[in-house]
């Protein structure tokens, strides 16, 4: 169940607060718009809930939060999201105290929500074989889905990343492809020797099919039906359909499809540190939540085959 955190009023004054601390924190930190977005849902349907109560935003004190927390937990909020908005407000009431805009910081020894980690939701190999064969590739933009689902599962990039694929990001000469990962980090991601075949293909036979003569300049690897970089959206809806088409019963996402390539590659025996550089996480720990899933596999296959399993 989920409740409607902005249901409150926010005023022009908080909204000022937030903003600002958003334009900062974009300059310091160059976050990426979906990140900020997110930010701002959190901060505005808290300070809406503040106002509600009668207090403002650089008036919180630790009670008044406390109180917030207790009323999500009413209304059945997950605790992710809910320590997701306590991260959001520790960052935004330390900045207000680096500012001199606040005497204390309200979050001081406020503990997170306890959760669980959940594993990630993967794919089997004989799943992703399924999904990659359902395009009809008679089909110029079922080609061009079935390439960027090759691409995808072969380098584990975000579904972001892949959408906003540059000509200019791609080596296919030397198999690899320059990748714009969050906060603006570059990484190196190489290409299996199946996905340069298909994009060989794709580029000189279908690509030029999806593009009008006014679209020739367009840098996107993978242009929409309108000659534009696709949309994450679409993408997703593209994926879904063709999941259908697979019989994958299992809720698909992109996301899901890069849970599977570090899944896969982990295995297979690949490193660790190896799939977090792939993977392009700057901690060790989000990758490591790969090794659960891996581990469940080999626990499974232990059962199955051992013969005192």
């Amino acid at each position: 169940m989920t409740a409607n955190t902005a249901q409150f009023p926010l005023s022009a004054q908080s909204d000022g607060h937030i903003e600002a601390y958003l334009d900062a924190i974009w300059m310091e930190k160059g976050l990426s718009e979906n990140t900020l977005g997110s930010y701002r849902r959190d901060l505005r349907a808290f300070a809406g809930w503040l106002e509600a109560q009668g207090i403002k935003l650089l008036r919180c004190q630790r009670i008044n939060l406390q109180q917030y927390l207790a009323w999500r937990l009413k209304q059945r909020l997950k605790p992710s999201s809910t320590a997701r908005m306590l991260s959001c407000l520790r960052g935004f009431y330390r900045f207000q105290l680096r500012e001199n805009q606040i005497a204390e910081d309200p979050t001081l020894l406020i503990e997170s929500p306890k959760q669980g980690r959940p594993l990630p939701k993967t794919l089997t190999e004989h799943d992703v074989e399924q999904l990659l064969a359902a395009p009809q590739l008679e089909d110029p933009v079922q080609f061009r889905d079935r390439v960027m689902l090759e691409v995808l599962y072969a380098t584990g990039m975000r579904v972001s990343e892949l959408v906003g694929l540059e000509l200019q990001m791609m080596n296919l000469n030397q198999g690899v492809i320059r990748v714009i990962g969050k906060g603006d980090k570059e990484r190196l991601v190489p290409l299996g020797e199946e996905a340069i075949s298909w994009l060989k293909r794709y580029l000189t036979q279908v690509r030029p099919l999806l593009l009008n003569a006014s679209d020739v300049t367009l840098e996107a690897v993978f242009p929409s039906r309108r000659g534009q970089f696709m949309t994450r959206q679409t993408f997703w809806h593209r994926i879904k359909r063709h999941a259908l088409v697979a019989g994958i019963e299992k809720p698909l996402s992109p996301h899901v499809l890069r849970h599977a390539f570090a899944t896969h590659l982990l295995n297979h025996g690949a490193d660790l540190r190896v799939v977090q550089m792939l993977l392009g996480h700057s901690d060790l720990s989000t990758t490591q939540i790969y090794t659960h899933v891996a581990q469940q596999r080999l626990q499974s296959l232990h059962q199955q085959h051992h013969p005192r399993g």
